[in-house]
């Protein structure tokens, strides 16, 4: 399987049947993340044997009505573009030199179905969000404690009957994260290994039932507000649960 067909089947989930008729003509989502894809590779610079510096800001000029009917998917479409902009550079070996930012633009100046890129390295102070990815999806965690599993009054909702109502949380204070089983019925795994609870390091894998959990740090532009329960993961930390 080639890249694009990668970056066509990411945009498929953002692209689902409420939006089919937005897109029958002018530019298609996935024409945008070829787009993209397409410049990362054309500006990516080698400035040490170590590192391949790419663009992290990018403008996607496209003709109002493209632009408009793109602004109609909202942050879902953002939030994909994001993420494979990530993968592309993480296959390739680019490094960014500050948070990746996309921004789309209406330009009167260019015809209907048009995609033209603009980008830049943008340095700046990071900051860091720690993301779950889930059947391709992906989940900021935006409290202290995040709980995952298959009933609707967890914070994140997973369709696996292999799974407890509530059966895992994802604790993050910032900077550090840990992984605790709620007394699940069939138990949680982190990297394959039973845990109860442990510290969990950027890019393990939790997975519950069938269900596999990815866990990120990546950079951000603006840090999130912490939420209230912030402060009950910080105290849950000191508890013992990362030494």
């Amino acid at each position: 399987m080639g890249l694009l067909d990668s970056f066509e089947k990411g945009l498929e989930r953002a692209v689902n049947s409420a939006f089919a008729k937005t897109f029958r003509s002018g530019v298609q989502p996935v024409e945008v993340a070829s787009a993209l894809r397409s410049e990362l590779d054309a500006k990516a610079v080698v400035v040490s044997r170590d590192r391949i510096l790419a663009p992290n800001t990018f403008a996607v000029r496209l003709a109002p009505a493209d632009a408009e009917r793109m602004d109609s998917l909202g942050s879902t479409l953002e939030q994909e573009l994001l993420l494979l902009v990530e993968t592309h550079a993480k296959a390739q070996g680019f490094s960014f030199a500050g948070p990746v930012t996309i921004a789309i633009k209406a330009d009167a100046q260019l015809p209907t179905g048009t995609v033209r890129v603009d980008s830049r390295t943008a340095a700046g102070d990071v900051s860091w969000r720690g993301v779950v990815d889930i059947a391709g999806k992906r989940h900021p965690l935006v409290k202290g404690r995040t709980v995952i599993g298959r009933g609707s009054d967890a914070d994140i909702t997973i369709p696996d009957a292999g799974t407890s109502r509530r059966h895992v949380e994802i604790l993050w204070d910032g900077e550090r994260a840990m992984v605790r089983d709620l007394k699940s019925t069939n138990g949680t795994k982190m990297d394959g290994r039973p845990v109860s609870e442990a510290a969990l390091a950027p890019d393990s894998v939790v997975t519950i039932g069938r269900t596999d959990i990815a866990f990120h740090v990546i950079a951000q532009a603006t840090p999130p507000r912490p939420s209230t329960s912030a402060a009950d993961a910080t105290r849950a930390f000191g508890h013992g649960g990362m030494s």
